[in-house]
């Protein structure tokens, strides 16, 4: 009985390295490792992962829309909540004749009711 042993070398991990990382740039890869058979579902687990992918991405721009709205629509209600404020204040007959009497203005209350013009 003869056994062949054969030497670990440097230089096959190299060319093994090397052979290896041509056919990933040739796209061989998959048929060097006999493994086309399975092609069909390699490719539908990437299509799964892929779209699992974008969907997460689309759900992060969506929230981070969500959370800008958010922000825009507190602001608007402080706006609101303070033009609201102004516009009772102003709504008193008092604070508007005030506010006439300081702008110089010569218009009063009404003496006299309105005539109706045909």
């Amino acid at each position: 009985m003869t056994e062949t042993k054969k030497k670990f070398r440097l230089s096959d991990v190299w060319k093994f390295l090397k052979n290896s990382l041509v056919a990933i740039l040739r796209g061989e890869l998959l048929l060097r490792l006999n493994v086309n058979k399975y092609f069909p579902q390699i490719a539908y687990t990437f299509l799964l992962f892929a779209l699992s992918i974008l969907f997460s991405l689309m759900v992060d721009g969506t929230l981070g829309k969500v959370e800008q709205n958010k922000q825009t629509l507190q602001e608007l209600e402080r706006l609101n909540s303070q033009k609201t404020f102004e516009l009772i204040t102003l709504n008193r007959r008092s604070t508007v004749a005030t506010l006439l009497e300081e702008q110089g203005s010569d218009v009063a209350e009404p003496t006299r009711p309105a005539q109706i013009l045909k």
